[in-house]
C-alpha cells in the first residue's frame, strides 16, 4: 500500500499534463484513502514509543555502544568514522522518508559503521555482522509468526461469536455495562 501510494504520487507528478482532471481527481481520492489507511499514527502512540525507546537506550546503552563502536570493526571506532557513519545514516533515513519507504534506523547506522570500517581498511568482524543479520531475519520471522497467531485467534473468536448466539448476547450485554 505504501508503494502504490508513492507510485501514484510519482505518476501524477510525471504525467500531470497527460492526465485528465477526472483521472487526477480519481487518483487523488485513491491516494488519500491509501494514506489514511497506512500513514495514521495517533499522537499518543508516538509519545509512548519515544519514551520506550529513550528508556531502553538509557538502560541498555553500554551494550549498544560496545556492539556498535567496538564489535563491528576489528579496531575501535574513531570520532571521524562515527561522524561519517552518522551523516550517512541521517542522509539515508532522510532519503527513505522523502520517498516514503520504511527503514530500520539501527540497521542503517550499523551499515554506515561497517562501511566506514571497510573504507578505512581496518576490517570487519564478520561474526558480529552475522549476528546482527541473523537478529534482523529472526526478528522479522518472529513478528510474522506473532501476527499470524493473533489473526488466527481473532478470526477464531469472531467465528465463535457469530456461530454461538449465547456468546453474542453475552458480549453485547458486557459492552453495554461498560
Amino acid at each position: 500500500m505504501y508503494l502504490v501510494s508513492e507510485a501514484i504520487r510519482f505518476l501524477m507528478k510525471d504525467k500531470e499534463s497527460e492526465l485528465s482532471s477526472g483521472d487526477v481527481a480519481t487518483l487523488n481520492s485513491y491516494k488519500g484513502s491509501l494514506d489514511r489507511a497506512t500513514k495514521f499514527i495517533p499522537y499518543w502512540v508516538k509519545i509512548i514509543v519515544a519514551i520506550a525507546l529513550g528508556l531502553g537506550t538509557m538502560i541498555g546503552w553500554k551494550r549498544i555502544v560496545i556492539t556498535v563502536g567496538e564489535r563491528i570493526g576489528k579496531t575501535h571506532l574513531t570520532y571521524a568514522q562515527g561522524a561519517c557513519a552518522e551523516i550517512t545514516a541521517a542522509a539515508t533515513i532522510a532519503a527513505a522518508d522523502g520517498y516514503g519507504l520504511p527503514v530500520s534506523t539501527t540497521h542503517v547506522l550499523s551499515s554506515g559503521i561497517a562501511g566506514t570500517m571497510a573504507a578505512n581498511g581496518s576490517g570487519l568482524q564478520w561474526s558480529t555482522i552475522r549476528n546482527i543479520a541473523l537478529a534482523w531475519v529472526l526478528t522479522c520471522r518472529r513478528r510474522c509468526c506473532c501476527r499470524a497467531a493473533c489473526i488466527w485467534c481473532f478470526r477464531r473468536f469472531s467465528e465463535l461469536t457469530t456461530s454461538c448466539p449465547a456468546l453474542c448476547r453475552a458480549s453485547t450485554s458486557w459492552s453495554h455495562t461498560r
